[in-house]
């Protein structure tokens, strides 16, 4: 299930929305893992990031995303980043739901104001405008995002697993934020066994070992969050 919200980013109309995990739930300096979907003819209006940066993953529809007021055609697979200094939204243009998935972290500028002991001035970002990443996962499943973004997110992947087929994820420094697409899996984690069946999210903690199983032909998605420094 997930909240209907109206009029999100200032646009008309409702969008669905479901947070998986926030900063609560994370090691790494991420303020949350969502989702959201837009019916036919929304819109999710443009905004400027100032603090965070954040990517959007088309998941099922198509439509457009708007970067610095352009549109640029997205659909499933699309993979879109957006550093501090930059709008962004988002226009369903199909004839069914446009949903996404949302990860957003915190800049190295925001990270060291939060820590600040005294009141911290404005959180200033790194110089922009810069011109829009936009990648098909679908043709080009890994992207190292570390040339755009400067937080914690460091790689967008994207996995097709046939029946029987495993992936192990995890990393010592980094936690591992999951999403199913498609099909269905059993994950492991240590000391806990999981059906997961599209769509769902995972999360694999910082030092341990994922292991996901298809079930039948799956595809997922995973991001790279470093919890350490850089």
């Amino acid at each position: 299930m997930h909240a209907v919200i109206h009029g999100v980013h200032g646009s008309p109309g409702r969008t669905g929305w479901k947070a998986f995990y926030t900063r609560r739930h994370l090691q790494s300096p991420t303020e949350a893992v969502e989702w959201a979907t837009l019916p036919p003819d929304a819109v999710s209006g443009e905004h400027r990031h100032t603090r965070t940066e954040e990517i959007y993953l088309v998941l099922d529809g198509e439509g457009e995303f708007f970067f610095n007021g352009r549109p640029h055609a997205v659909r499933r697979g699309s993979l879109a980043l957006t550093p501090p200094g930059n709008t962004h939204g988002l226009r369903n243009t199909g004839d069914h739901d446009l949903s996404w998935w949302v990860v957003e972290t915190l800049a190295p500028a925001t990270q060291a104001a939060l820590a600040a002991p005294a009141p911290p001035g404005p959180v200033t970002p790194r110089s922009r405008p810069v011109p829009v990443h936009l990648t098909d996962l679908t043709v080009t499943p890994h992207v190292d995002t570390t040339t755009v973004f400067d937080g914690p997110l460091v790689a967008v992947d994207r996995h097709v697993l046939l029946a029987g087929e495993e992936l192990v994820t995890g990393a010592d420094s980094s936690e591992i934020a999951g999403f199913v697409n498609a099909g269905s899996a059993v994950l492991d984690l240590p000391g806990a066994t999981s059906s997961v069946t599209a769509p769902a999210a995972f999360l694999v903690p910082a030092g341990t070992r994922g292991r996901l199983t298809a079930a039948e032909e799956c595809e997922l998605f995973t991001v790279e969050l470093r919890v350490g420094p850089a």
